[in-house]
């Protein structure tokens, strides 16, 4: 079984490219630190893990409109590895976790760096309602979570 479940914070806005064809698809790269647990004899002093991620598709729209740099999240996937030879003849090991689930891991209010916010879009931001509920604009035909 190749199952992966992280956690952990953008080190920087997710690089969206599509691909091309007749139904161009989303393929969106981050790349997460992921904390270690503490280790008293830890000696290299490093207490992050980093990540890379790949999410096509649907994952990968949704990452290029909500994940920013210092966003925390859970990133469900699976391990792939690969390789290629780069301009200098040399073969390069790679290893990404293609994510097939990703979910915000705190609250907007609880972040202390980037995190959730819609891209910027033409028109005006949605005003809180006087209920502690934010209004959806005319022309969201989709919402961040199901």
């Amino acid at each position: 079984m190749n199952k992966v479940i992280l956690m952990g914070r953008l080190t920087r806005d997710p690089e969206v490219r599509y691909s091309q064809g007749e139904n161009p698809m989303a393929i969106a790269r981050y790349s997460l630190a992921v904390d270690r647990r503490f280790n008293r004899n830890n000696q290299d002093g490093q207490t992050a893990d980093f990540i890379n991620c790949v999410a096509f598709g649907r994952n990968g729209e949704f990452a290029e409109k909500y994940l920013r740099k210092g966003t925390k999240i859970l990133a469900e996937g699976r391990i792939q590895t690969g390789s290629y030879t780069n301009k200098d003849g040399v073969k390069v090991y790679t290893t990404d976790i293609v994510v097939e689930n990703q979910e915000f891991a705190e609250s907007k209010g609880s972040q202390s760096e980037g995190g959730y916010a819609p891209a910027p879009s033409q028109g005006a931001a949605p005003m809180p309602a006087d209920d502690g509920f934010m209004n959806i604009p005319d022309g969201i035909e989709e919402l961040p979570f199901s």
